[in-house]
């Protein structure tokens, strides 16, 4: 899966911006948050406008990823998973919600999404050191404590349990695409018309450049990260990118991801790199991290029922697939 304690895969998607001769000012800021970089655009009329909003945006992050990281101590996740095994704990509405919708995906994707993927024993290696295959016994031992089953939510008391001791659950990128829609919808609400939020590739995009064009977002070529593919031009959408062409072993000429489903334990394979677009970039994220574990067949028959949707998924043989309901003239081939 597509987590931070599993490599989040570094841009796949990049921003391409025009220049602009209008009155209104575009502001830039790069920060890290929830273990991962953050690149915040604002277009407002006025520099220090923007940059208010921005310090408004990294102070939401920052709260919510003190009560989502299961990577701090003190926050909601952590003292879930501290007791796990042992009693329900009281979370906040807004994590208890986040949780109901994981396990919504867990259960629409037959657990190739699954946020209890954070107890998973770390036995595949991609930093060059493996040299054989993790043996059977060992790859099934790995995803003993792993299972959206055994996570037990009680709305009136607004309590999140895990049956098992040694389960744990994490967030991971799907709360970086919740962070990112919910700036956005903290930005239009407070009347700002225009701007980016970009968590390593998961984005959430509203309305213009300053010139008044639509963002361009360019397409990483996941077998040359040096060139772009694609350009997709967007005015409020969010896009968000799951892939695994920079970390991944190859065993016996087949080539096996750093995401790993949480069902098997084995990495997937398939899909270098699949990036979904529609409104919701929480949604977009549990939607192109489940499709590179669920495989070409399943994750095109998944997506057929959100039409909201769309997506570009890019084949470990380099072949583009395109959903069908692809808006025409979106996408273009880029050229240097």
């Amino acid at each position: 899966m597509k987590t931070k304690s599993l490599s989040i895969v570094s841009f796949f998607t990049f921003l391409l911006f025009g220049l602009s001769c209008h009155s209104q000012v575009l502001r830039k800021r790069t920060t890290m948050l929830m273990g991962g970089r953050f690149d915040i655009n604002i277009v407002a009329q006025d520099s220090l406008s923007a940059e208010q909003n921005i310090d408004i945006i990294v102070a939401e992050i920052d709260r919510i990823e003190h009560l989502i990281s299961d990577w701090k101590p003190t926050s909601q996740v952590s003292e879930v998973n501290q007791n796990a095994g042992i009693r329900p704990v009281k979370v906040d509405k807004e994590v208890f919600e986040l949780a109901k919708r994981a396990l919504h995906f867990s259960k629409i994707t037959n657990g190739a999404f699954d946020i209890s993927f954070a107890a998973m024993d770390r036995i595949w290696k991609f930093d060059g050191s493996m040299t054989e295959m993790p043996s059977a016994e060992a790859i099934k031992k790995s995803v003993e404590k792993v299972g959206y089953k055994n996570i037990i939510l009680d709305s009136i008391n607004s309590t999140i349990f895990l049956k098992l001791k040694g389960m744990k659950i994490g967030f991971g990128a799907l709360g970086e695409g919740y962070a990112t829609h919910k700036c956005q919808q903290m930005m239009l609400a407070k009347g700002i018309e225009s701007g980016i939020v970009n968590a390593t590739g998961d984005m959430s995009v509203w309305g213009t450049q300053p010139n008044g064009k639509p963002w361009n977002i360019g397409i990483t070529n996941p077998f040359d990260p040096s060139q772009i593919l694609a350009t997709i031009s967007l005015k409020q959408d969010a896009v968000t990118t799951s892939g695994s062409y920079e970390k991944f072993v190859v065993f016996n000429g087949k080539r096996y991801s750093h995401i790993i489903n949480p069902t098997t334990g084995y990495p997937a394979t398939g899909f270098c790199s699949v990036t979904v677009f529609g409104p919701n970039a929480e949604t977009a994220n549990g939607f192109s991290t489940s499709a590179m574990v669920l495989g070409k067949k399943e994750a095109i028959q998944l997506l057929k029922k959100y039409p909201e949707y769309y997506f570009i998924m890019i084949t470990d043989s380099g072949k583009m697939i395109k959903s069908k309901n692809f808006p025409k003239h979106q996408l273009k081939k880029y050229k240097n």
